[in-house]
């Protein structure tokens, strides 16, 4: 476990953009009536948000960024473009690179991507309070998101349900006044088989392989180009390390849990968010969901909850949260951070 701390950065803003087109629970039709109620009662999902064929995560992300760089008017500010995500536009070049342009942030600035999924929120507003406690870096853009439905198999009844498409923009800025920031970070590779789509890149390129779909039980039907997700090993993971994690984060910040007013977990599901927030002993309300109108949406699923749950107590309240990402790698991390007088926005992509 890595622990950091990081100075002088605030969070200015969080953006977040889901299609329009929703998809009920109910209606998933592959499986019984039976199964799709007891789905929603282990993951809480109800419904999703679900991207055209044509719409990619940058979209999303890009009509977030705009309307923020727009609200604040800071557009020439920016000094770092950072994109986290699992669904680029293209294996090369950099979509931060293409949003950079697209947006018209200058060509001063620095753009690059992270490949990261659930952990991924945490780990780039490490990257970005780094930067920007170097003293050099006044102003990041922070986009994170994924279009997860893009690798899902109708006929999967493990991942087909469960995900979301969303875009989050996030504006980090220089502040010495600013309260300082604790991280927690880590990753075990020995889970990479758990979240994972096997083929598409350069271990197994297309053209050199099989996608035909075959059945690997009842009710799951995939190829290799598809999302395999291995539920209860991701399960046991969550409940192995995230709570002790919090913990040995809460020692390190020299903090006591019940200094924290929110805890935003990533949205991987219902079941897993209770079972942490039973292990730490964390009131019900104090711990937001969000899945159970938009699904798992990865990197964007804590700005998402934010935006969606706490829109009012980060707009006008200092609190003290925890935000903890957890999944595909295996990758976690953690952070203690205060928020307060951040501007918010959801905005519908038609």
């Amino acid at each position: 476990m890595a622990f950091l701390k990081t100075e002088n950065t605030r969070v200015s803003a969080i953006y977040t953009c889901v299609p329009q087109k929703k998809e009920r629970t109910e209606d998933y039709e592959w499986i019984s009536m039976q199964e799709r109620q007891l789905f929603t009662k282990t993951t809480g999902i109800i419904e999703r948000r679900v991207a055209s064929e044509t719409t990619t995560c940058s979209d999303l992300c890009f009509e977030a960024a705009s309307q923020l760089l727009n609200d604040l008017n800071c557009k020439d500010e920016i000094d770092l473009v950072l994109f986290v995500s699992q669904s680029p536009d293209y294996f090369l070049p950099a979509t931060s690179i293409v949003l950079q342009n697209r947006l018209g942030i200058p060509t001063n600035s620095l753009a690059f991507d992270v490949n990261l999924g659930c952990s991924g929120f945490v780990y780039g507003l490490s990257i970005a309070s780094h930067f920007i406690q170097s003293g050099n870096i006044k102003k990041v853009l922070f986009l994170a998101g994924d279009k997860s439905t893009i690798s899902t198999n109708y006929e999967d009844k493990s991942t087909f349900p469960l995900f979301g498409d969303a875009g989050t923009a996030t504006l980090l800025e220089f502040d010495e006044t600013a309260k300082s920031w604790n991280f927690s970070m880590a990753s075990d590779g020995k889970g990479k088989d758990a979240i994972i789509i096997e083929h598409g890149h350069s271990r197994n390129p297309y053209g050199r392989i099989d996608d035909e779909t075959v059945e690997i039980e009842p009710g799951i039907k995939r190829s290799k180009k598809h999302l395999k997700l291995n539920g209860m090993e991701v399960f046991n993971f969550a409940l192995k390390e995230v709570a002790p994690s919090i913990k040995e984060l809460l020692v390190f910040a020299e903090k006591q849990i019940e200094e924290i007013d929110y805890f935003v977990f990533h949205q991987a599901n219902k079941l897993i968010n209770d079972s942490v927030r039973k292990k730490l002993k964390i009131e019900e309300n104090k711990v937001p969901l969000s899945i159970d109108y938009f699904g798992n949406t990865s990197s964007a699923s804590i700005p998402l909850t934010i935006c969606k749950e706490l829109e009012q107590i980060v707009s006008n309240e200092e609190k003290t949260y925890i935000l903890s990402g957890f999944g595909v790698g295996f990758s976690w991390a953690t952070v203690i951070l205060e928020l307060a007088n951040v501007k918010t926005k959801m905005i519908e992509y038609a």
